[in-house]
């Protein structure tokens, strides 16, 4: 595949299989949402219900950036392969425990709270698990084989929440045990990470910890290596340009997943009337289109440099959210707004499949931290402004209060392309990371 070797190939299908997972875990209780907010929390009015539903989606996000600062500290420290393992055991841990927790009819309010915990640990451990999968197969594989094979894990992401979402398609229709999706997702977990303690370090992180014990030696031995000093490769500074363009890129997919799927999902249950089986079968579809968009965009960056194709994912969503607001005041069936989720997001502009350009441009003993806080943070601020904030501003401006909250992403979005754009341009040569 793509011109791999073995060793590669193999690690490619374990962290595809293993964040096919991992994602797999975290998107069964959000596309279950519709069905398992009315077990776990108190019945209220139609607002108040709104707000509920944005308070259990957003607890999965809102502590991500302490995960990404913990696991940075161990993916910088330890290593890329430690962390990935540990992720994926933190995942198996909180869907074992959803899978026996009683009802808010049962036990009250501690329902609320022990699930709330659980989804943010959730979050916390696929925060660790993108970011390391990522950093993994980046300082692993060579151009022009990398950007295809990191943009793999953006399509194992999407077929995990495919499949979680045909698992809840599946449990809600033929009324089975809602538990049983909580089993299977903690079982995988544990074959996930099992499988990946077969794993090797990746060869960036090895030389660096190399050269760092190098470097000890020299000092224990009185020897005057100034120029090794200067440019000890742990000596790097991250650019905060750099950091702020990455930051800015990353908020543009959290908007787009939002509003294709729980945006939408909720006109379909409050404009349609749809049962929460019709609502999980109708993004379901989505989910598939999600898989077919990723799935060509991975083999057009092994023929295409994946900033040109980002430039045109950009355009393209920009013509779709601009007259977002006009085709939801005119839609007038289920069918139709599953053309405008779908078109959401096939083309919505994301990070992939240009990652591990991006991320060739922080230091090594920096990567893992800067990049996986400033992912975290960008989901975290992104999905709490986001979700309450389409509450009030839909309420007092209609659907086309969607465009305050959309517009200025965008507009961060095409700064941060354009920051990178200078950085291959003003580079004398393009080093793997």
């Amino acid at each position: 595949m793509f011109g791999l070797n073995r060793e590669q190939g193999e690690s490619v299908a374990l962290l595809s299989i293993g964040t096919f997972l991992e994602y797999f875990d975290l998107m069964i209780y959000i596309h279950m949402a519709v069905l398992l907010n009315e077990l776990f929390f108190p019945k209220t009015d139609a607002h108040t219900a709104a707000l509920l539903t944005a308070f259990a989606f957003c607890s999965t996000y809102l502590l991500r950036p302490i995960g990404a600062l913990a696991f940075g500290y161990i993916g910088d420290h330890m290593g890329r392969k430690v962390t990935v393992v540990i992720t994926t055991t933190m995942m198996s841990f909180s869907c074992l425990v959803m899978a026996n927790l009683p009802t808010f009819a049962q036990i009250g309010i501690t329902a609320s709270w022990v699930v709330t915990i659980c989804r943010i640990i959730q979050g916390m451990s696929s925060m660790g698990e993108i970011s390391g999968a990522q950093l993994y197969l980046s300082e692993t594989i060579q151009i022009p084989a990398r950007y295809s094979a990191v943009a793999l894990l953006a399509f194992s992401v999407a077929l995990g929440t495919s499949a979680a979402l045909g698992l809840a398609s599946i449990v809600t229709s033929f009324g089975l045990n809602w538990r049983l999706a909580f089993w299977a997702g903690a079982t995988i977990a544990v074959v996930g990470a099992v499988a990946r303690t077969k794993l090797r370090e990746t060869p960036d992180f090895a030389d660096a910890k190399r050269r760092i014990s190098l470097k000890d030696s020299f000092a224990e031995n009185n020897i005057d290596k100034k120029e090794l000093k200067e440019n000890f490769i742990e000596r790097e500074k991250v650019n905060q340009k750099t950091s702020l363009a990455l930051f800015l890129m990353d908020c543009m997919w959290p908007l787009c997943f939002y509003f294709a799927y729980v945006y939408c999902g909720n006109l379909l249950k409050t404009s349609f009337k749809l049962t929460a089986e019709q609502i999980i079968h109708q993004n379901f579809i989505v989910s598939l289109v999600q898989i077919a968009s990723l799935l060509l965009f991975v083999f057009l960056s092994y023929k295409i440099y994946p900033l040109i194709i980002l430039k045109v994912k950009l355009f393209v969503s920009l013509i779709i959210i601009l007259t977002c607001p006009y085709w939801l005041d005119h839609i007038t069936s289920p069918f139709y707004l599953l053309l405008l989720q779908s078109s959401i997001i096939f083309f919505a502009a994301d990070a992939a499949p240009a990652t591990s350009i991006f991320y060739r441009h922080f230091p090594v003993f920096k990567r893992f931290t800067y990049i996986s806080f400033t992912y975290a943070l960008s989901r975290a601020l992104t999905y709490v402004v986001t979700a309450f904030g389409l509450v009030y501003l839909t309420e007092k401006f209609g659907n086309w209060g969607i465009l305050i909250v959309m517009v200025p992403v965008c507009i961060g979005y095409m700064l941060g392309l354009r920051h990178f754009e200078k950085l291959d341009k003003t580079a004398t040569q393009i080093k793997p990371i």
